[in-house]
């Protein structure tokens, strides 16, 4: 009897501390729900919530909350767990670098652009990345794809895919032409070397695309990458010289050259081929042509007067080679932000903005802006307007046109945005058309 009241009494102290851990473990869960929820409710407050681009949608069906997606996320409060299921926060933060979508370990996460209420437009492409103009290709950030890694691997299968289709013994200058030299560019680049093709790649700019743009210690790669003609490169979190110097090596070694300051004006099709001018006046004729331009095209001008003058630049090149100057830096977005953070170490900076006040920065963006704002690091300028570039000085704007702020200046730097190259492309006959939450990653 007395051992039967023992066990009794053991049932019953472990059932207790059961109990006890499984309240902390529901208060606990109930606390880490109300805190994403208060999270939530700010980021919809300050416009956040909703993506802009390419962002993770989450199957609460198939969630278990192992919290790897969060835990792989470079970003700061894109996701959280909310109820026992993980969910979006700041949403329109999200860079799409899909690291989230790789850690899933029960493949929850679906890779989507745009929402039923917003669409994004994007060119139409099929499963082998051909446009609906036969022979014109897109891989990497113009056709949604911003990530590094997808875009290297986009621009190899697309190479791949469109050799089949190629024809030997054409008349035309090349079996491809490449319009653009980042990630996805470079990639088609060594994959047309490796199979054999005959092309050439065109660059309005300079080696690198997009990444070129990015202040130098940017971190523009998470995870591992395969390189055609290279291999694996795990460079994991990187800084933007780092990356150009293996691009400038792979392609060095593999004797491929890409024409630099070479714009595509127009792209006309001509009995089976394709004729490309460009802007230093030459006409290619090509079979195929592939498509790796960004989707911001051109930088956004502010169109006042004086900015075509010398001292004003639409991105941030070495920056520790700039100290003592007055500089205006115009934009509100991460690389207005980002440059303004590099420049104020070693020079005056004002920066200048249209709206009242910042949104859909990183965190750790918005933190050190307001952290530099609050130690005089940074001048601010809200719901300003740039209006005239003078030498020595430039005049902004704030609702009272009489009265310009009138600011010593050596150099400006505008971030503005670009522009989506849709003439461009209309021109060329593909497609444009918007995407409503339509998944472009998944498992």
């Amino acid at each position: 009897m007395e051992v039967l009241i023992e066990n009794i009494l053991i049932y019953a102290v472990v059932l207790i501390f059961c109990a006890v851990v499984v309240i902390i473990y529901l208060r606990k869960q109930k606390r880490e729900s109300k805190a994403v929820e208060q999270k939530i409710a700010q980021a919809k407050e300050e416009g956040l919530h909703e993506p802009v681009s390419l962002h993770p949608v989450v199957n609460v069906n198939r969630c278990i909350k192992t919290g790897a997606c969060i835990t792989a996320c470079p970003e700061k409060d894109i996701l959280g767990i909310r109820n026992g299921k993980a969910t979006t926060i700041n949403a329109s933060r999200c860079v799409g670098h899909g690291a989230c979508f790789h850690a899933c370990p029960t493949e929850a996460i679906t890779l989507c652009i745009g929402t039923e209420e917003r669409g994004v437009e994007l060119p139409h492409v099929d499963k082998n990345f051909q446009t609906n103009v036969p022979g014109i290709y897109i891989a990497g950030e113009l056709g949604g794809m911003g990530l590094i890694k997808n875009a290297v691997e986009q621009g190899k299968q697309a190479v791949e895919n469109m050799l089949k289709a190629i024809k030997m013994g054409h008349n035309a200058d090349y079996d491809l032409v490449i319009v653009g030299a980042g990630p996805a560019g470079i990639s088609g680049s060594l994959t047309a070397k490796k199979l054999g093709l005959k092309f050439v790649t065109l660059e309005q700019d300079t080696l690198g695309g997009t990444v070129f743009t990015f202040p130098r210690s940017k971190i523009v790669m998470t995870s591992a990458m395969e390189l055609p003609l290279h291999g694996k490169v795990s460079l994991q979190e990187t800084s933007k010289s780092e990356l150009l110097n293996l691009w400038h090596e792979v392609l060095g070694k593999n004797e491929i050259e890409v024409r630099e300051k070479t714009k595509v004006e127009q792209i006309i099709p001509e009995d089976g081929i394709f004729i490309v001018k460009t802007s230093q006046g030459d006409e290619i004729s090509t079979r195929r042509i592939l498509l790796s331009i960004g989707r911001r095209g051109t930088p956004r001008k502010l169109n006042v007067p004086g900015e075509e003058s010398e001292k004003v630049a639409y991105r941030l090149l070495e920056p520790e080679e700039i100290s003592g100057k007055d500089i205006l830096v115009v934009g509100g977005g991460d690389s207005a932000i980002e440059s303004a953070l590099l420049l104020a170490d070693q020079n005056k900076v004002t920066l200048s903005y249209r709206r009242e006040k910042f949104s859909r920065l990183k965190s750790k963006n918005q933190q050190k802006i307001s952290e530099a704002i609050e130690q005089g690091r940074v001048d601010i300028k809200f719901e300003t307007n740039v209006s005239e570039i003078k030498s020595q000085e430039v005049l902004l704007t704030n609702g009272k046109p009489d009265e310009p702020i009138r600011l010593r200046n050596d150099l400006v730097y505008i971030f503005a945005g670009g522009e989506l190259p849709t003439q461009f492309l209309e021109k060329s006959g593909i497609r444009i058309t918007k995407k409503f939450g339509e998944a472009l990653l998944k498992h």
